[in-house]
């Protein structure tokens, strides 16, 4: 997809820091208009969001994600291999090898989420289907096994993923990532211990189902990302998104939810603790 590489100018900071919850900084890196590591966090924590999850959806990704972590204070890690490589991976016989990485990457203490792992019905057609549900199962396996944070990536795939959900059992702490879909799939997320995580995509003017969910959704359970470096938030969407546009999204979900800002902001702060596990100090392991 072609992109506008001008920058948006940095928002005004957000009052209470918020931690961006997924991000790809190794794939903003490589976008005309992207940004180096050491720059996206100097400019995020700049306007109040001083923290990143920095999530791997491949194997290279993971093992960025790891090593990030260890290097930056600023960042701990996600890892998994997204539900579009899984059919890739078993194509080519590789997917057990993979699983086996990944494990060994999620042990790591800088990991503090499996994910993005899920379902997704929007670029992989019905031959790739099995291979999706079983790397979707194997993953939610995982983060029990480790005690992780079970991160989902949901496209077109809602029924599914609660139907799957339901039949090996969600973990204690799981994230559904740029929710995409209604307030009565917000609500059934929300009955199964979810905590809902919002985009750029709330802002775009076609995103009325999912506005209405960001407005059921309790303010215990409400978590902001970027998904960087893609769904930049309005007016800049088509450009390259980043963390420190995160208060673009805050901004207007206090607006669409009718909450204080920095009320929203706090909020965000202790959810964020909760969903991924504890404070994040408690889980600093760089050497930065």
């Amino acid at each position: 997809m072609s992109r506008n590489p001008e920058r948006p100018p940095a928002p005004e900071p957000l009052p209470v820091p918020v931690v961006d919850n997924h991000c790809h900084l190794d794939i903003a890196a490589g976008f005309d208009g992207g940004l180096p590591v050491e720059q996206a966090l100097a400019e995020a924590a700049g306007v109040g969001v001083p923290r990143i999850v920095q999530i791997g959806c491949d194997l290279p990704g993971a093992r960025f994600a790891v090593e990030a972590a260890r290097t930056h204070r600023g960042i701990v890690a996600g890892v998994a291999l997204h539900p579009n490589e899984a059919p890739v991976l078993a194509a080519r016989g590789e997917l057990e090898a993979a699983y086996a990485e990944i494990e060994r990457l999620a042990a790591d203490p800088v990991v503090r989420a499996v994910g993005e792992t899920g379902l997704d019905y929007y670029r992989t057609g019905e031959d790739g289907r099995a291979a999706q549900h079983e790397s979707f199962r194997w993953h939610v396996d995982l983060a029990k096994r480790l005690d992780k944070t079970l991160v989902i990536h949901d496209r077109d795939s809602h029924d599914d993923i609660v139907r799957v959900l339901d039949e090996v059992g969600a973990p204690d702490r799981w994230v559904m990532h740029c929710f995409s879909g209604d307030a009565d799939f917000a609500r059934a997320c929300l009955d199964r211990g979810a905590h809902l995580s919002f985009a750029g995509t709330v802002t775009f003017k076609n995103a009325v189902p999912v506005q209405e969910a960001l407005r059921t959704t309790p303010l215990d359970r409400v978590l902001v990302e970027t998904d960087a470096p893609f769904l930049t938030p309005m007016p800049y969407r088509g450009r390259v998104n980043a963390s420190y546009l995160v208060p673009v999204t805050v901004r207007a979900m206090a607006q669409m939810r009718g909450d204080d800002l920095e009320l929203l902001c706090a909020a965000i702060a202790a959810n964020t603790d909760r969903a991924f596990g504890g404070t994040w100090d408690s889980w600093d392991q760089s050497d930065a």
